[in-house]
């Protein structure tokens, strides 16, 4: 199934899971650096927990992004 600009749908597949891996890579590295800030700064025990409460969904969020659009990335290119 081409278009008209000579690229197929798996192409599209390929290039939008690589750009949603990319946006979890993304996340990830924000979550890091998050908590390598909070750990910096020498919190205590109470406020370390609550910084990794609040990062940890986020992480696992951006594990999600990156991991579908892997996914996608590896259907495209089956699929082509």
């Amino acid at each position: 199934m081409e278009t008209t600009s000579g690229t197929t749908i798996f192409d599209a597949l390929i290039w939008g899971g690589a750009a949603l891996s990319l946006l979890g890579l993304a996340g990830l590295v924000w979550c890091i650096v998050k908590v390598w800030r909070a750990r910096r700064a020498a919190l205590d025990d109470a406020q370390m927990r609550d910084v990794m409460a609040r990062v940890l969904p986020l992480n696992l969020g951006a594990l999600f992004v990156s991991v579908i659009g892997l996914m996608l990335v590896i259907v495209g290119i089956f699929l082509q």
